[in-house]
């Protein structure tokens, strides 16, 4: 099957970018080093290509309805420019994405749009098309990934860069939140959300419109293996490698995003999480710091101080703002405790290591 290109794809190549296959797209991965791209997010800011996460619009309506029973978190308490983070489950309650999603400011025609994970744009506007029928609602579902690109502005200097390319003003907006701005003379749905631990903006704009959007904003552009770094060192997922809902299922309470769930709405899934909620899950995601020189990957063993098995690693770096190796994984609930020893296999030999409270690093 052909990778999907971006919009900015030739944009990227004529930076020289380093190209890499993430989610079905051909997405950059580097552009002059991940050290410089992170150090500019964490000091001053950057900019991120992003469009290849998904973009589906929900309208109509039962739009409220239907959101509202395919995501963990109460949908019907968002107003109108405001966005909150969800899992969506299965009966089971696994998860099989997580996803931001925004009720839309006043004046658009659709009500809701939501953000799959890369690749998982088809999947999941199929799964809202299907409940949509099963359970007779009056919803209207269109996948737009291929019609809009998406972009982040992240860092301590973004709401500055961002004010200086918009009339309206970005420091007015709150976390969660997105209004209507036009940037390079296009129509633009901002909002105050990200991916990296720091403060920051995502910009949602036509398809044939992402260059003039980007080239708006004069600041260090960053691929995907900087966006990686900065997440782990905040603590947070990322679908497919942290959960997959067949390789390593996972519901948001292992996960470490309860917070997402609201036991009180009837979702997919809300059942299951309930007893979860109750009894509390048998393991949850840890971090954990290695005490020694060593970088733990995807996969890697977690081990107790006995040499026993006690999960996997599911993400890993050598953290450049901490300078220190951290990583994620699940392990029994006994030992998810901040301070607890573990070990953690690298190329074969045990390398000592302790849990760390997430995130990791908060500005």
């Amino acid at each position: 099957m052909a990778l999907r290109t971006p919009p900015l794809g030739a944009a990227h190549e004529a930076r020289d970018a380093s190209i890499t296959e993430f989610g079905g797209w051909e997405m950059p991965v580097e552009f002059d080093s991940i050290r410089t791209e992170h150090e500019s997010v964490r000091e001053t800011v950057g900019k991120f290509d992003v469009s290849h996460m998904g973009e589906i619009t929900v309208s109509g309506p039962d739009a409220e309805g239907l959101m509202n029973r395919l995501t963990t978190n109460d949908v019907s308490a968002l107003a109108r420019g405001r966005a909150q983070y969800a899992a969506i489950t299965d009966s089971e309650g696994t998860m099989l994405d997580d996803t931001v999603l925004y009720r839309l400011p006043e004046g658009r025609d659709e009500e809701f749009l939501f953000v799959p994970n890369a690749g998982n744009d088809t999947a999941m506007a199929e799964r809202w098309e299907s409940h949509r029928e099963e359970w007779d609602l009056d919803a209207e579902i269109e996948n737009r990934t291929e019609e809009y690109a998406m972009l982040a502005v992240q860092g301590p200097e973004a709401a500055a860069l961002v004010d200086g390319v918009t009339d309206d003003d970005p420091t007015e907006l709150g976390r969660f939140s997105a209004t209507d701005a036009t940037i390079a003379g296009t129509d633009c749905l901002l909002a105050r959300t990200g991916y990296t631990g720091e403060d920051g903006f995502e910009v949602v704009c036509p398809w044939g419109s992402a260059k003039a959007v980007w080239e708006a904003f004069d600041c260090q552009p960053c691929g995907l293996g900087a966006r990686d770094t900065l997440r782990i060192e905040a603590g947070l997922l990322l679908a497919g490698q942290d959960f997959h809902s067949e390789e390593n299922p996972r519901t948001p309470y292992e996960a470490g995003i309860g917070f997402a769930v609201d036991i009180d709405t009837e979702f997919v899934g809300r059942d299951a999480l309930a007893e979860v909620a109750e009894s509390g899950p048998d393991e949850r995601l840890a971090g954990f710091e290695l005490d020694e020189r060593a970088v733990a990957r995807h996969g890697y063993e977690i081990r107790d101080g006995d040499g026993e098995a006690l999960g996997t690693v599911t993400s890993g770096t050598m953290a450049p703002t901490l300078g220190v190796p951290v990583g994620l994984g699940y392990v029994p609930a006994a030992y998810a405790e901040p301070g607890t020893e573990v070990a953690v296999v690298v190329r074969g030999e045990a390398k000592d290591a302790h849990i760390r409270a997430l995130p990791f690093y908060e500005r």
